[in-house]
């Protein structure tokens, strides 16, 4: 398979190209850039930087890849972009790379699809199957897990963590963290429930729901602290694998406090 650059684009001939790489017209392709096997540039696209594009990947007009990152603090140091395979990069999309008061890098897993004038900043972390709807604005170094789905117009504090299969209905301004299989709502956002669509649509048994719903309501019962209804959920769930994802996660903290429903306190930072 060879390589289709349109006369119109601008490709530096240290850029390397995998094989059945399609540049359509007004793109401009930077010399530390890498684009995998048949990826796609519809047309006016511009990808800079040290980045690299995974197989099958389509970036639609007017996206801008690898650009400086919009942070004060970076001064040119050679932080990266990774971008999986087989994405979806809508119309006027902006990805940047990382920072060195980050990781170095921004990285973003396979299959994701990002909507029209949708955001993700510098050092971020976004997993596989990852959908963000139109006009997204994920600040800096937020961690997104696999099968995240965001609502249109959202915004995504810098340096909150969205667990696997969540979703952030639209409009939301996410402050805190976002447990696994969680739902979150509104402006300042809170806590929902669980995803119960999402489980359903991607295979998760009645049972496996069931007991999600029942150790989701022990977690932000009345009674106790958070930290003291994690571990007797702990207890009464250890066969449970799943209900142990949103154990860890909550474990593990972060800089930002989670989300919780609106009649739960929320817990320390």
């Amino acid at each position: 398979m060879s390589v289709t650059i349109h006369p119109m684009s601008v490709v530096d001939p240290k850029a390397r190209l995998g094989e059945g790489v399609v540049v359509g017209p007004f793109c401009t392709v930077g010399p530390d850039v890498e684009l995998a096997d048949q990826v796609e540039l519809v047309s006016h696209v511009a990808v800079a930087g040290r980045t690299s594009i995974g197989a099958r990947t389509r970036i639609y007009p007017f996206a801008s890849i690898g650009h400086p990152p919009q942070d004060v603090k970076y001064h040119g140091e050679p932080s990266t972009l990774a971008i999986g395979s087989d994405c979806q990069i809508r119309e006027g999309v902006t990805i940047n790379p990382g920072t060195e008061g980050g990781a170095m890098k921004t990285v973003v897993g396979n299959r994701c699809f990002f909507l029209a004038n949708s955001h993700v900043a510098h050092d971020c972390v976004i997993g596989d199957s990852v959908i963000f709807s139109n006009n997204v604005m994920c600040a800096g170094h937020v961690n997104v897990g696999n099968f995240v789905i965001v609502g249109g117009g959202t915004g995504l504090h810098q340096f909150i963590r969205v667990g696997d299969h969540a979703f952030i209905g639209g409009g939301a301004g996410v402050m805190n963290d976002v447990i696994p299989f969680g739902m979150v709502r509104d402006n300042p956002a809170h806590l929902a429930g669980l995803n119960l669509v999402g489980l359903k649509r991607r295979g998760f048994s009645r049972e496996q729901i069931h007991e999600l719903r029942r150790a989701y309501r022990l977690l932000f019962a009345d009674e106790g602290t958070l930290s003291e209804r994690v571990e007797d959920v702990a207890g009464e769930f250890a066969a449970h694998p799943l209900i142990h994802e949103i154990l860890d996660f909550i474990r593990n903290g972060g800089e930002r406090a989670i989300c919780v429903p609106r009649d739960v306190a929320a817990p320390d930072r």
